[in-house]
C-alpha cells in the first residue's frame, strides 16, 4: 500500500523537483501540498503550488492548501538563488482556487480523515506544522510521523555561518515543532548538503517534450548558473529530494536518537540548531537525526525517480 504523505513546502527549484519525483512514485499517495513562505513569499508560494500540480498533471490530483505569512519574517529568503518567482523564471500564471483552506487547516482534516496513516513531509519553514500545534493540539498524535529538511548538526549553515534556511527563516516555529509531541526525524544539511550533482544532471534528465522534462529543463539550468555565479560552486545539492528519499529508502540513511533545539533570539545564532551532546546530556531526546548517507545511492534513487516521473507524463 502506497504511503500517504503531505508535502509542505515552500516551493522554489529544490522542491520543485522533489514535488516532480513524488507525485509519480507509486510508493507515494500525496494527499496533500501543503505551500508555505519561505523561498518565496506566501502568495507566490501558493501560486507555485498549483503551477506545478497543474503542469504536471498526474493521474491523482493532491489536495491544496494556502500559505499564511509568518509574523517575523526575516528581511533575506531563497530568491536570490530561485529567481523572483523562486522557479527560474518559470512564472506561473495566479488562479483562483475554490474552497480555499489554511495549509495547517487542511492538514489537520486530513490527519483527522487518515488517523495514524499521513507522514508530514516538512521541506521548507516549519510555519505550517507549528501553527496547527497551536491551533489544534489535539491532532498531534494522530500523525504517523514528521520528516524535516532543516537545521544542521556539525555542518556550517547556508542562511548564516551557523543557520539552515529552513530554520532560519522561522526559528520560532521550528522551535516549537522539535519541542511537540510528534514523532520527528530531522535531515539536516550534514547529509543534504552531501548529496551534490555536476551539471551532467541535465544529461539525465526527462525529454523536454514530457511535462516533467519540461518542468526540470527550465528549472535545473538555472540553478547551475545561478550556484555557480552567486556561490562558486559548481555543483549544486538536491536538499529536498534528498529529504524525499529519506521518506521512501531510510534504510540508505544512518539515525541516531538526539535531542535537540533551536535558537530564536540570537543576533548572530537565530535558527542555529542546538544540540545536547554531552558525555551526560541533560535534554530528552526527542528526534532521530540522519548523520550520515550512502550518498552514490540516494544519488542514484534521486535519478530513477526525475526519470521516472517523466515516463508517466509523455
Amino acid at each position: 500500500m502506497a504511503r500517504k504523505i503531505i508535502i509542505d513546502c515552500d516551493p522554489g527549484i529544490d522542491d520543485a523537483i522533489a514535488l516532480t519525483m513524488a507525485l509519480f512514485d507509486p510508493r507515494l499517495d500525496v494527499v496533500a501540498i501543503t505551500p508555505t513562505a519561505g523561498t518565496v513569499d506566501a502568495a507566490q508560494a501558493n501560486i507555485n503550488a498549483m503551477g506545478i500540480v497543474t503542469l504536471l498533471d498526474p493521474a491523482r490530483y493532491p489536495q491544496l492548501g494556502t500559505a499564511i505569512a509568518p509574523s517575523d519574517p526575516p528581511m533575506q529568503d531563497d530568491s536570490h538563488l530561485n529567481g523572483p518567482d523562486g522557479l527560474g523564471g518559470f512564472n506561473f500564471p495566479s488562479a483562483t482556487r475554490q474552497n480555499d483552506h489554511s495549509s495547517d487547516k487542511l492538514m489537520a482534516d486530513l490527519i483527522r480523515r487518515h488517523p495514524d496513516e499521513i507522514t508530514i513531509v516538512c521541506l521548507g519553514p516549519l510555519t505550517n506544522l507549528a501553527r496547527l500545534c497551536r491551533m489544534d493540539p489535539a491532532v498531534l498524535p494522530l500523525i504517523d510521523k514528521v520528516i524535516i529538511s532543516g537545521g544542521a548538526v556539525s555542518h556550517c549553515g547556508n542562511a548564516t555561518a551557523v543557520s539552515e534556511m529552513n530554520f532560519f527563516f522561522d526559528p520560532s516555529s521550528a522551535k516549537q515543532v522539535l519541542a511537540s509531541a510528534t514523532t520527528k526525524s530531522l535531515v539536516p544539511l550534514d547529509v543534504t548538503d552531501a548529496v551534490t550533482f555536476g551539471v551532467d544532471l541535465l544529461e539525465k534528465l526527462p525529454p523536454i517534450s514530457t511535462r516533467a522534462g519540461a518542468l526540470l529543463h527550465k528549472i535545473l539550468p538555472y540553478k547551475f548558473r545561478v550556484s555557480h555565479q552567486k556561490l562558486g560552486r559548481e555543483v549544486i545539492p538536491l536538499q529536498d529530494a534528498t529529504t524525499l528519499i529519506s521518506v521512501i529508502e531510510p534504510e540508505m540513511f544512518q539515525w541516531d536518537e538526539m535531542a535537540g533545539d533551536v535558537e530564536v533570539n540570537g543576533d548572530l545564532t537565530r535558527g542555529m540548531t542546538v544540540f545536547d551532546r554531552r558525555l551526560r546530556p541533560e535534554w530528552s531526546v526527542n528526534m532521530e537525526v540522519a548523520r550520515r548517507a550512502s550518498t552514490s545511492d540516494v544519488r542514484d534513487a534521486i535519478v530513477r525517480g526525475i526519470r521516472y516521473a517523466g515516463q508517466q507524463t509523455r
